[in-house]
């Protein structure tokens, strides 16, 4: 698997923004068992994803993402609020998100890609299948697509 998709070999920052922290923490497992070099760092609300996107606050030097893993269902503002903020604004809207998240509810899936979301998976419940899913992920954004510049 490649790791790397940036000149240079500049690992892919990822921004995960999910509530519940096992879904952290099996997220930030199949990155370390995978020795994914991307970078993740999480954000456990909707009001904390805005906040690190647009670089305020707490969030002012952050680095800005090339992918985002979304929760639907997040405290503060949720998940589709949040994808609505990022898709329509001219900077952010070209970072490709993945909404992740429990749902297969057919109004959530309908929903996220009039959002205009990149992709919408649900979460297996099993750990190995988890993994396995943030391995494809991982592949299909690092190995195969071609990422916009950072901003």
């Amino acid at each position: 698997m490649s790791l790397e998709s940036r000149e240079g070999g500049t690992p892919i920052e990822v921004l995960l923004v999910e509530d519940d922290p096992g879904d952290v923490l099996m997220t930030q497992e199949a990155f370390e068992e995978h020795k994914v070099r991307n970078r993740l760092t999480v954000v456990q609300d909707g009001s904390e994803a805005l906040a690190y996107l647009r670089r305020e606050g707490q969030f002012a030097g952050a680095v800005r993402p090339d992918l985002i893993l979304l929760d639907l269902n997040l405290p503060k503002r949720d998940g589709r609020e949040v994808l609505e903020e990022i898709k329509k604004d001219d900077e952010l809207g070209r970072i490709p998100v993945v909404v992740l998240t429990t749902s297969s509810a057919d109004e959530d899936i309908l929903r996220s890609y009039q959002l205009h979301a990149n992709a919408y998976v649900t979460k297996p419940v099993d750990f190995e299948r988890f993994i396995a899913v943030i391995r494809q992920i991982d592949e299909f954004f690092v190995s195969v697509v071609k990422l916009p510049p950072r901003a």
